[in-house]
């Protein structure tokens, strides 16, 4: 619920901020709203190895028969579940508020639904990366951004190519692409991450 309220409201701050212009909410809106599920998702990225990692029970996890890639595809799974999925079926009411155009609400729920697993992917290899750091929010946050830019590059393109009739395909196969390379090497980076910090 975190997650979907921080969405809401920083979403909900850019009318204010900008003003009730439609036109100027209408171009600035596949931005905000990607912008928005970007920061939102990153919120509970430093809780999902942590905790964990502070029981002993991934320690167990890495012991245990089933294959540590395994148990952090399912954690991936997990997050996506609980962060991308939520603010996948909110993003259309946002887009409400922020005048998004009527054509470009297929393409933004497209762009999500391709987009949001590899915002969950790749973080998940930050998240193991700092499992082991105290207080390493601010490290996990410094990792993952970057990687998460071609992501909101493409995201974006895509709305915008659909709301001047362009179609946002080309967009949307990139982010597919990106979605295909993160699958099968997150889950393997995430293991290997949390291998050398078990040690």
């Amino acid at each position: 619920m975190l997650v979907v309220v921080f969405f809401v409201l920083t979403v909900t701050l850019f009318p204010l901020g900008v003003g009730p212009e439609a036109s100027v909410l209408r171009r600035i809106a596949p931005g905000v709203i990607w912008v928005s599920a970007l920061l939102a998702a990153m919120l509970s990225l430093d809780r999902l190895f942590q905790v964990d990692f502070e029981d002993g029970s991934l320690d167990q996890l890495a012991l245990a028969p089933l294959p540590l890639e395994l148990v952090a595809a399912a954690k991936c799974l997990a997050h996506w579940l609980s962060t991308g999925l939520p603010l996948l079926v909110i993003s259309p009411l946002l887009g409400i508020l922020l005048n998004l155009s009527g054509e470009a609400y297929g393409t933004l729920l497209l762009a999500m639904a391709i987009g949001t697993p590899s915002l969950s992917l790749v973080g998940a290899i930050g998240a193991a990366l700092t499992v082991g750091i105290r207080r390493g929010g601010v490290l996990l946050s410094l990792l993952v951004l970057p990687l998460y830019i071609p992501v909101l590059i493409f995201g974006v393109g895509a709305i915008d190519a659909a709301l001047v009739g362009l179609g946002g395909n080309a967009h949307l196969l990139v982010l597919a692409a990106i979605l295909l390379i993160a699958l099968p090497l997150a889950p393997w980076a995430v293991a290997g991450a949390l291998r050398l910090n078990l040690e």
